[in-house]
């Protein structure tokens, strides 16, 4: 059985191909600068090469069209009919308190998608666009939904409240809800498979640390609290990212710099972060060779990046009650072994004790990083959001009557 996974952002398109029976991905790639000057396709090949396929690419519709045309290609492609793709699994990122769950995708549906998107106005609406694409592209083939913020819906009511007034919640859902879910999802079962032990008798916290970043504290299999709120930027200090900050820095910013709404949410989203701290980059190894060239700027960056997943990872700790597991994974998290160890440091009190030389040699595998003696284990455990939604697309198709 074949599914295709796409994940529809506002100027790009990535997807996977998965042969289900053997979880092999038999295709990938993705579209860039849709909409835009100079669009194109960036191709994987099975032997690991790179093709580029430049074309003008208006908008998503043209954009998957094109995409599967190449699905298709003498040249390129890997399938002879679209018939042998049984069904489409989307990412989508908001899915409010209605979605707790993966879902098959149906009018009403869509019409519940619609109404989240205030909640999300940046990402929910390119999601929607692939879903309408597919609708009129392969119309007979099953579509599901998989959601950024489902596996966080198991969160208390005292950990995703804020404290404003209850009738601003009541009115527009002002709460935490959380993101990355597919992937702290993911990464917390695959870790307890991986050490052989019962996933849902385990105090786990999860470090999905990328470009955006976040950190779960997950109890007995649910999620319990995570650093992302009602949007990404709450909780880690990230890429471009501001994470947390003084809401009274907010309007003290726009009323210094004349700054309307549009401009304070630009500048917390995409000027923010390790690119704001450092002035250096966004990109982790950028700042590195920035760091290891003694500028003090990334060096301050780094140290204020390492200190807030610290933080996090210590008052998860508190708020499960002890942790058994430690899972770093994200590009930053499954690869760089300095964040790791910056993290980890001082929080022997907590029985974690990492072992320097493990983590020094961890590189995007699946591996333990921590002392025999650690009484908290710590792992690296690379990601596969996308295999995560296949696998729901599966499930939710085997449910069908």
């Amino acid at each position: 059985m074949k599914i295709l996974v796409l994940n529809c952002g506002s100027s790009s398109i990535k997807y996977k191909l998965f042969e289900m029976k053997s979880k092999e991905v038999v295709a990938q790639g993705g579209i860039e600068k849709i909409g835009m000057k100079g669009s194109f396709l960036k191709l994987t090949l099975p032997d690991g090469q790179k093709v580029m396929l430049e074309g003008e690419i208006l908008e998503h519709s043209a954009g998957i069209e094109y995409i599967l045309g190449v699905l298709l290609s003498e040249k390129y492609g890997c399938i002879k009919s679209l018939d042998e793709i049984k069904a489409v699994g989307h990412r989508v990122v908001h899915g409010g308190e209605t979605f707790n769950s993966s879902v098959l995708i149906t009018e009403e549906v869509i019409d519940m998608l619609i109404e989240c998107i205030e909640l999300a106005p940046l990402h929910n609406p390119p999601n929607l666009k692939g879903i309408y694409a597919i609708q009129e592209l392969m119309p007979n083939t099953p579509q599901v939904s998989v959601f950024d913020t489902a596996f966080h819906q198991t969160m208390p009511d005292y950990a995703y409240m804020y404290g404003l007034p209850y009738s601003l919640y009541e009115k527009y859902g002002i709460r935490r809800y959380g993101f990355h879910g597919t992937s702290h999802r993911f990464v917390s079962k695959r870790a307890c498979e991986f050490l052989d032990i019962p996933y849902k008798e385990q105090r786990i916290i999860t470090a999905h640390i990328g470009n955006g970043g976040s950190i779960t504290a997950i109890k007995n299999g649910e999620s319990v609290d995570t650093s992302m709120g009602m949007t990404p930027v709450e909780g880690l200090i990230m890429g471009t990212r501001s994470g947390d900050i003084d809401p009274g820095v907010i309007s003290y910013i726009m009323e210094k710099e004349n700054m309307g709404t549009k401009g304070i949410s630009t500048l917390l989203n995409k000027f923010s972060g390790m690119l704001g701290i450092t002035g250096v980059s966004s990109d982790m190894r950028e700042i590195e060779t920035a760091i290891n060239n003694g500028d003090e700027r990334a060096i301050l960056g780094m140290s204020t990046y390492c200190y807030r997943i610290k933080k996090y990872i210590g008052s998860y700790a508190a708020a499960l009650g002890g942790v058994d597991l430690l899972i770093f994974t994200g590009g930053v998290g499954e690869n760089q072994a300095s964040m790791r160890s910056a993290a980890c440091e001082g929080l022997e009190f907590m029985g974690i004790e990492l072992d320097l030389e493990l983590n020094n040699s961890g590189q995007g595998r699946e591996m333990v990083i921590s002392k025999p003696s650690s009484k908290v284990k710590v792992v690296i455990i690379p990601t596969d959001e996308e295999l995560t939604i296949a696998r729901d697309t599966v499930e939710i198709l085997q449910q069908k009557p």
